[in-house]
């Protein structure tokens, strides 16, 4: 007998998740393929098999919904990362591991195809002085502490080279993270990932 799962098992296996997972997995789904604004509370509660008042016994409202997929979404990729580069990485393998977990995303993207950041996506429906544009803004801050502090350790004795070449690679990362996102692939990631091998190089 087959260990593969039909369908409908799998289909049971997901109503047997907690709802408030199944709605952020849902709403995840879309916020991703079609946008924080154009996915209504209507379609992430049928698409994760739930009632309306399921999904506001778990979050207070659509925004504080948004809020869980932005800190989930972060999260997961740092688990990601975490996975790629062990508890001790070697600095520069730490930077260009940063590289290689978003390259991991854009070669095997969710159903519907690779956008982009889910991050900057969401952040750029946003309004200026929004609340979650600062949330996106500190987990970006975070990714760039990470790259900084690799940096630090690989040159000891030259903060300001450290600092300075830390802050380009960010840059970099972010510039060819959306273009990625508008040409569909990791192309430009792994562009961008062979000129920040370059600068560490050279530094």
């Amino acid at each position: 007998m087959s260990g593969r799962r039909e369908p409908a098992e799998l289909a049971g296996a997901g109503r047997r998740r907690p709802a408030r997972e199944r709605i952020l997995r849902a709403a995840a789904r879309r916020f991703y393929q079609e946008g924080v604004t154009a996915t209504g509370i209507d379609t992430i509660t049928a698409e994760a098999g739930v009632a309306k008042m399921s999904l506001y016994n778990n979050f207070s409202s659509k925004a504080d919904l948004v809020r869980a997929y932005l800190d989930d979404r972060h999260e997961d990729w740092l688990v990601r990362y975490r996975e790629r580069v062990g508890p001790e990485p070697d600095p520069r393998d730490g930077v260009l591991a940063v590289f290689d977990t978003y390259i991991d995303g854009a070669d095997c993207p969710p159903t519907g195809g690779f956008r982009g950041c889910g991050l900057l996506n969401a952040a750029a429906e946003m309004p200026a002085g929004h609340e979650g544009r600062a949330q996106v803004r500190g987990q970006k801050e975070e990714v760039e502490r990470m790259i900084a502090d690799h940096v630090t350790a690989l040159l000891p004795g030259r903060p300001d080279t450290a600092r300075a070449t830390a802050r380009q690679i960010a840059f970099l990362l972010e510039g060819a993270m959306v273009r990625s996102g508008l040409e569909g692939d990791g192309h430009c990631l792994r562009n961008a990932r062979a000129m920040a091998e370059r600068l560490l190089d050279r530094a």
